[in-house]
């Protein structure tokens, strides 16, 4: 891969890139060193939620709407992971098919490869590649797990957690630490009943202070991203939260996304160290096979290879 092709945006190599990460090629790992000081200047925006709340819908008008705005988008739909091919299944892609010939949006499908927060470590790369090609906003667009999905958090600058009216307690349907990502909570759908009572009950929230970060308070706005409805709204807070962000003395954020990111490259890179290990040793398909006979438990087999690497380190 061409580092000064990437760095002038050009997407067919970005692309080549991209698809070397998902396949955790040695050139990419190369090539992502020297992409890393070139990062750090784009706004990068989370939309998270439950299925069904129309979340690739908004990010389409978002797109459109930052455009309009002269706004280069560069866009991480983060699919589910197909259980026969392991790619992604391309949903979100299909839905924003109308932008793709615009020379100013870049999108990208990422399967989550099994990871239960919604994002797997090849979204940190790309979402990287796209700061560094020079993109003013980045869109990544979560597969909508429910609670669980606070992962995101951690990536983005500003985050979005949509729900709709009509999932029973709408509170209950987004409750526990997904509550405390948001930076901008959108009631989408706001054309189905209940609408103006799932918005009361998240800004009583955000009124008892159960859900302000830095001293930001989460505005509670209402959408109908089908009809294009409520999306002037959504871009000044989104504005709004990105200023905000700038005022801050220490970006917290920012250290936790560099954090959680090394963590995954750490956590991968010895897993793949002690699988190599084992394999080299003949030691592999015997562990294997003691786990699946039930010889061992899981817990304990790990315990016992990873004392047993570190202690022959020790020595």
């Amino acid at each position: 891969m061409k580092l000064e092709k990437i760095l002038k945006g050009d997407i067919r190599e970005a692309a080549r890139l991209m698809r070397a990460i998902e396949d955790h090629a040695p050139s990419a790992r190369r090539t992502l060193k020297d992409l890393i000081p070139h990062t750090g200047n784009a706004h990068i925006i989370g939309i998270t939620g439950a299925p069904g709340t129309g979340k690739s819908t908004l990010t389409d008008r978002l797109i459109k709407a930052f455009r309009d705005r002269d706004k280069t988008v560069g866009i991480v739909a983060v699919d589910p992971t197909s259980p026969f091919s392991g790619g992604a299944i391309l949903g979100d892609r299909i839905r924003m098919q109308r932008h793709a010939a615009d020379p100013g949006v870049f999108i990208r499908s990422v399967a989550t490869r099994g990871q239960l927060g919604g994002l797997s470590r090849s979204t940190h790369d790309i979402v990287a590649v796209m700061d560094a090609m020079g993109y003013h906003v980045i869109i990544v667009e979560s597969v909508g797990v429910g609670q669980d999905e606070t992962e995101i958090s951690r990536l983005v600058h500003t985050n979005l957690v949509v729900i709709i009216p009509g999932l029973g307690d709408g509170i209950q349907a987004i409750k526990a630490g997904i509550l405390e990502t948001a930076s901008i909570f959108v009631v989408n759908k706001a054309d189905l009943e209940g609408s103006d009572s799932t918005a009361n009950d998240i800004s009583s929230l955000v009124n008892l202070g159960m859900v302000s970060k830095d001293g930001w308070e989460p505005p509670v706005l209402k959408t109908e991203a089908l009809n294009n409805k409520g999306i002037i709204d959504l871009m000044d807070a989104i504005e709004s939260h990105r200023k905000f962000r700038h005022q801050l003395p220490t970006e917290r954020q920012q250290e936790l996304s560099r954090k959680d990111h090394f963590l995954q490259i750490l956590g991968q890179g010895l897993l793949q160290k002690m699988v190599d290990r084992l394999i080299k040793n003949d030691q592999w398909d015997g562990t294997l096979k003691a786990l699946n006979q039930n010889k061992n438990d899981p817990y304990s087999l790990a315990e016992e290879i990873i004392e047993k690497v570190f202690k022959e380190k020790r020595a």
